[in-house]
């Protein structure tokens, strides 16, 4: 008897060939490891106030000064961030920043005098630091990508907050176990460590490397060096001073950089040390918010997309203003509930105005929009410098930050006001009534 033997199926296809991993998401890699460096010398100054203080008799008005001179540099260098990339590549622009904010870090080692932590601290750091501001993350994400830019955005933008929750407790155990000292080298050593990933792995374009931008179906040429992006910027700018939404905007989002950068950031760590909280407890509290605005900030994105952004602008301005009124009566030596409930409920609030006031940018100002946010975020920035200021003087001048924190909360309640007499152009409330 014959042995019949089972038919045979359908020929097998060969095996997939094992897809790469695209350049551009080591790319972004890159950024993201650059961005959380970066996030030390974001972290440090409000370490510095009480220390330099008690070692060099300097006011805290002086101090604040080179603070606020920082972050001043760091808003208004962001518009022609860009356009330095442009001209000179994202590697060169990001190497050479890297590296002046580790020679102002590690130079304020030997300082003597105020104008020395003026010059380092305030100059060559926050000249470094506005080179690496948000144009960075921007460029890349539109030069290597044109799918998921969402998603690497937000990725990018938490790197800063994750790089908070890392340096931020370090750098307070330092200063308080041993001296600022240390916590100044480091961060130096943080730049300096993130330069050979820069310049061996960063590339300004994915035509060097003879690739596709991700998602990309054709093939993009390497555009030539851009000249006249800097004029551009400027152009924009007397363009968009001409306009009273630019003056609203403006003005709500320097209310936003002042409550948030200019107080929480820079004083809100020897607030807590005023009243009794070990330097560490208190870094750690301000680490957690960078968690919670994360949270917060995707959260904004989607309600943003859903209802309208003068009114979501007009009550995270108020909640804001609420929760600051209320924190001088949380401080104290220890961290109880009352407090972890402020943390959190200000983090969700931190920097959810960004969305919605992106979103006015686009509707008002059209395709000169990113360039109109990046002068109203200068305008952010120039308003955490004063108050960066501002506050330490008050605390000289009142022994201590309440009237500080009372300000504040009536700056944010007018900037809620401000939101909600912006105008709406007659295209976009067609677009909002169908």
């Amino acid at each position: 008897m014959t042995r019949t033997t089972e038919a045979a199926g359908p020929p097998q296809a060969p095996p997939a060939r094992r897809r790469r991993v695209h350049r551009a998401w080591f790319v972004a890699a890159v950024t993201f490891v650059t961005i959380i460096g970066a996030a030390a010398f974001r972290s440090l100054p409000g370490l510095l106030i009480d220390p330099l203080h008690q070692e060099f008799g300097w006011s805290r008005g002086t101090i604040g000064a080179a603070v606020s001179v920082n972050l001043a540099l760091y808003g208004l260098t962001a518009p022609f961030a860009a356009a330095l990339m442009d001209r000179f590549g994202i590697r060169r622009i990001v190497a050479v920043a890297l590296t002046v904010i580790a020679l102002g870090s590690g130079l304020t080692v030997w300082m003597t005098a105020a104008w020395q932590l003026l010059l380092c601290w305030g100059l060559l750091v926050g000249l470094g630091s506005g080179s690496m501001a948000l144009a960075f993350a921007a460029t890349v994400t539109n030069r290597w990508f044109t799918e998921q830019r969402g998603l690497v955005s937000g990725i990018l933008t938490a790197a800063s907050a994750s790089g908070q929750l890392i340096f931020l407790p370090l750098l307070s155990w330092m200063v308080e176990s041993y001296d600022w000292r240390p916590a100044a080298v480091t961060v130096a050593l943080a730049a300096l460590a993130v330069v050979p990933f820069v310049w061996l792995l960063l590339r300004d374009h994915p035509a060097d490397v003879g690739l596709k931008p991700y998602g990309a179906r054709e093939f993009v040429p390497k555009p030539p060096p851009v000249t006249g992006a800097a004029r551009r910027a400027v152009t924009v700018l007397l363009s968009a001073v001409r306009t009273g939404p630019f003056w609203l905007l403006a003005g709500t989002f320097a209310i936003c950089g002042a409550s948030t950068n200019g107080l929480v950031q820079t004083h809100f760590v020897p607030a807590a040390h005023d009243h009794g909280m070990p330097v560490t407890a208190a870094a750690s509290l301000l680490a957690v918010i960078g968690v919670f605005d994360v949270v917060g900030t995707i959260a904004s994105g989607w309600f943003t997309d859903r209802f309208e952004p003068r009114r979501l602008l007009a009550v995270y301005y108020a909640l804001r203003g609420m929760s600051l009124l209320f924190l001088p009566l949380l401080l104290g030596p220890s961290v109880h509930p009352p407090m972890v409930f402020f943390i959190v409920f200000y983090g969700l609030d931190w920097v959810a105005t960004v969305p919605p006031t992106l979103a006015l940018c686009r509707e008002q100002y059209g395709e000169d929009s990113a360039i109109v946010f990046g002068w109203v975020l200068a305008s952010h920035q120039v308003g955490a410098a004063l108050v960066a200021f501002l506050g330490g003087v008050a605390r000289d001048v009142f022994g201590s930050y309440d009237m500080v924190w009372y300000a504040s909360g009536a700056l944010c309640a007018a900037a809620a006001l401000m939101a909600l007499v912006i105008r709406r152009r007659p295209a976009a409330r067609a677009l909002a009534a169908s």
